[in-house]
């Protein structure tokens, strides 16, 4: 009987989340309520917060899903690297992943901008679970580092770049394309890691 329940609770729980997924998708973050997450998966409000306090909370839910589906595919794609210029391919083709999920791309923008007002949603969003953490980064790059430089830093200058190229392609300003991406994240990583002069 136990065991019933706790399936019963689980196959609620994914409904729940598959409709909050495809309603921020479709809305919003921000235009969407737990109402309508509720109403769209068939249940009451009551079961969605059974198992998350907030709508804060299930976003949080969804983006550690997707992160981790995308680490996934991104571990599998480094196993036969062997040199960081194919490491920063691997890592830039994954990235371009997350950029032509373009529904995704643009809720989790709204959601980084809607927890950038709340120190308590911020710190959590700011955990590598949700991230594109600066520590992964590090592991991956690190062998490969021999200026001396932080591969740390290497992985957030990679994020700030990405997270900015990001922006002009949901906005769709044509300034810069994948080439420019692409190009400019590479030189920036070998010029750190192998300490190349200008």
């Amino acid at each position: 009987m136990a065991r019933k329940q706790q399936e019963k609770s689980l196959q609620t729980q994914r409904e729940l989340l598959d409709s909050a997924d495809k309603l921020f998708a479709a809305k919003g973050f921000v235009a969407t309520t737990v109402a309508e997450i509720t109403s769209d998966a068939g249940y009451a409000k009551g079961n969605f917060y059974r198992h998350w306090q907030s709508k804060d909370e299930i976003m949080l839910a969804i983006i550690a899903i997707k992160m981790q589906s995308y680490r996934a595919m991104r571990d599998a794609a480094l196993q036969d690297a062997r040199s960081l210029e194919e490491v920063m391919d691997r890592i830039l083709d994954f990235l371009e992943t997350m950029i032509d999920d373009r529904n995704w791309s643009s809720v989790f923008l709204e959601f980084t901008i809607h927890a950038s007002r709340n120190e308590e949603l911020r710190a959590q969003l700011n955990q590598s679970l949700y991230r594109l953490s600066n520590e992964i980064f590090d592991d991956i790059v690190a062998p490969y580092v021999q200026s001396g430089y932080p591969a740390r830093k290497i992985g957030a200058l990679n994020t700030a770049l990405f997270e900015g190229f990001l922006i002009h392609s949901l906005l769709g300003t044509g300034t810069i394309d994948r080439k420019d991406f692409r190009r400019a994240a590479m030189k920036l990583a070998l010029a750190n890691a192998l300490d190349i002069q200008e």
